[in-house]
């Protein structure tokens, strides 16, 4: 499954300055706009301990983690929606991704140029959430003008999305992001889905602090909008991403991109379950909700169609357990069939024609 971030924010916040710490990989860094034109793309391990312990636990050759991408997309300026900046450039990219991680400075230095002239992170949550949303409100007009005729020729799919379209049409006018409007209208989620509006897509906002002292405006209206935020030390980052793990420990220095990489993965509505064994220990990543079948279409397509059965164990009943036999013997491995809903750290082993 291939899970895609990108990561959003105005000119020289520290989008590339988070990549950077994330991804290892080197990218321009630079003090004026637009530095990043092209998306850089980078994989990310998604941190997860059960797996190093299932591992140990079958002296395991190979520990296969499950990953996410994540796009550094370049700034966004006041008037993108009008091609200002870089414009649709921009939102093109964004419109390829699952979800967002939206960069937000919260830090006065006078040597790196603002594109506004002054910090005032409201102020910029703000104009990025005008641009997607008048992006969206184009998208939306766009798509109405094309169902009328359809909706005229008696279609009722026609007809059901222009009243939903319609209606979202007002709120989006009056500033409601489509993920808001969903919780309370949740028919509107796979017309939105098929459009890929920027504004349903799930958002976490990194605070972008050498002091992690976030005004308590700030947190409060991320708060109002049911948003997720993590405040990080990004240059720090970037020094702490330089070190070996040695010169971590010897310094006392820690990351916290780790909670970063695990809030992107649960916005994402996912879930992991494992395959473990002598050869090789490995997370694999499912939507919440899907059943075993499902499972054994991520592991290889055939397993989905040829589906029989699952062996199925929670890892930590496995761990205490000490083994498969020793599982097996207690009667804690469990048969299920084509209508058991994966859970979170369930070990699967799929029983195949």
């Amino acid at each position: 499954m291939s899970l895609s971030v990108g990561i959003v924010g105005l000119p020289n916040v520290g989008k590339s300055t988070l990549f950077q710490a994330l991804t290892k990989k080197e990218v321009n860094i630079a003090n004026y706009p637009f530095a990043t034109i092209d998306p850089n793309v980078g994989v990310v391990e998604v941190p997860d301990e059960r797996l190093q312990k299932l591992a140990a636990l079958f002296h395991s050759q190979k520990i296969i983690p499950t990953v996410i991408e994540f796009v550094d997309i370049a700034g966004l300026v006041r008037g993108a929606n009008k091609g200002e900046g870089l414009g649709n450039q921009f939102l093109t990219h964004i419109r390829e991704v699952s979800a967002i991680v939206e960069v937000v400075r919260c830090f006065e230095n006078p040597d790196i140029i603002h594109v506004e002239e002054s910090v005032d992170p409201l102020r910029d949550i703000d104009t990025i959430h005008t641009e997607l949303l008048l992006k969206d409100l184009e998208t939306v007009e766009k798509r109405l003008l094309s169902l009328e005729k359809e909706a005229r020729g008696g279609k009722k799919e026609a007809i059901a999305q222009n009243q939903i379209l319609q209606d979202a049409k007002k709120f989006f006018e009056q500033g409601v992001r489509a993920t808001e409007y969903q919780r309370s209208h949740p028919e509107s989620e796979p017309v939105f889905h098929e459009l890929q509006l920027l504004t349903a897509k799930p958002i976490i906002f990194l605070l972008n602090s050498k002091n992690q002292d976030i005004p308590l405006e700030l947190k409060q209206n991320i708060e109002k909008a049911h948003g997720s935020f993590v405040a990080v030390n990004l240059q720090e980052e970037l020094e702490i991403a330089g070190l070996s793990d040695n010169e971590r420990q010897e310094l006392g220095m820690q990351s916290n991109l780790s909670e970063l990489i695990q809030r992107a993965y649960e916005i994402l509505n996912l879930i992991t379950f494992f395959t473990t064994g002598p050869d090789e220990t490995r997370a694999w990543t499912i939507v919440r909700g899907a059943k075993a079948p499902q499972a054994g279409g991520v592991i290889h397509s055939d397993f989905e169609k040829n589906f029989i059965r699952a062996a199925v164990i929670q890892w930590d009943a496995l761990l205490e357990a000490g083994g498969l036999a020793e599982a097996m013997a207690e009667g804690l491995i469990r048969t299920e069939g084509k209508e058991y809903v994966v859970r979170d750290g369930d070990v699967i082993e799929i029983k195949h024609g």
